[in-house]
């Protein structure tokens, strides 16, 4: 497969939408936006420990804007954190802000400091994307995991998610001694079958963390999304499958030598039950949530009319080649999957 993507735009975010966003606690009022940060005035390229370019830039504000900015990351954080509450606001700091203009949504990652126990955090600050939005709603829908966002008109924040990319964890972390790789190969197919069954694309090894935790016998593993700017926008029904992009081959390799067919067909199995019953236990949410998603505009009609196709022909799924829109696309899927 071709690593190769278009090109996606920033999609507008529609009435319905902000409606939703609305309803479940996502739309705040913030004192700085994503344009106030791209008000500075130097930046730095930013190595890391081998010396190499990270494709991040640490900027520089000037004056009365510095502290202006400064202090409105800080409250940002708080909201983000804990609802607004303000009475910790002096003890922290920010460290530094760093800009990215390799990703879509070209984000700025902010450091925040503790400064009664150096303990630092970080949060991002993102252009505001219909189809990103959308694809952080049903992951926190659809899979076992947890997110924190906000969005204030064109501004996206998005909480940091632990853990080690992907492509990091096979060139560092992987040959170490005390991994479970028939765990760690499990984890991959059900993390598989829930960017396919929900339309995510584009889950590269880079765009996805793993969290280990040790359990009192053994090593558990989840795979988390941290990229969700390829929500519902290609094409290819390739391209919702992680485990066809060459950047994940290692993470193939562990299945194919640890797992039997009938193990993968079992895991996959399991994780559709699973995204089925939280499907029904946040029913209206996601009813709401598609019914949005069906007003928007998503990806272009020639990539709508190619998916559709693939996905009919592979899923037999009665009128999913008379889908007009990605929300449909995504509604047949999930319709399907729940029985």
């Amino acid at each position: 497969m071709s690593s190769t993507l278009q090109k996606k735009p920033i999609y507008p975010i529609k009435d319905s939408l902000y409606g939703y966003l609305n309803n479940h606690s996502r739309a705040v009022r913030l004192p700085i936006s994503y344009n106030n940060l791209l008000n500075f005035t130097q930046s730095f390229n930013v190595y890391d420990h081998l010396g190499n370019d990270t494709l991040w830039e640490t900027v520089v504000y000037e004056g009365v804007f510095l502290d202006e900015i400064h202090e409105g990351l800080k409250l940002i954080y708080a909201i983000l954190k804990s609802d607004g509450e303000t009475k910790g606001l002096k003890h922290l700091s920010v460290d530094k802000v760093d800009y990215c203009t390799f990703g879509n949504s070209k984000p700025f990652r902010v450091k925040i400091i503790n400064n009664i126990n150096d303990n630092y955090d970080y949060f991002y600050v993102k252009q505001a994307d219909a189809s990103r939005i959308f694809g952080l709603e049903l992951e926190e829908i659809l899979s076992p995991n947890k997110v924190v966002y906000l969005v204030y008109e064109n501004t996206l924040i998005e909480e940091h998610i632990v853990g080690i990319p992907g492509d990091q964890f096979l060139q560092n972390n992987l040959g170490e001694s005390g991994h479970n790789e028939v765990r760690l190969a499990k984890e991959f197919v059900k993390f598989n079958e829930r960017c396919y069954r929900r339309l995510l694309g584009d889950m590269r090894a880079y765009n996805f963390i793993i969290d280990v935790t040790p359990d009192f016998d053994q090593i558990q593993y989840r795979i988390r999304a941290i990229d969700f700017d390829q929500q519902s926008f290609e094409g290819r029904r390739s391209f919702y499958l992680p485990h066809y992009f060459k950047e994940n081959r290692a993470y193939v390799d562990l299945g194919i030598k640890h797992l039997s067919h009938e193990s993968v067909l079992q895991y996959q199995k399991e994780e559709k039950t699973s995204m089925a019953r939280r499907m029904h236990n946040d029913k209206k949410k996601l009813t709401e949530l598609l019914e949005s998603m069906k007003k928007h505009v998503l990806s272009t009609p020639d990539k709508i009319k190619v998916l559709r196709k693939e996905l009919y022909q592979k899923e037999k799924i009665k009128g999913m080649d008379q889908c007009e829109n990605m929300g449909e696309i995504v509604d047949k899927l999930l319709s399907n999957l729940a029985g």
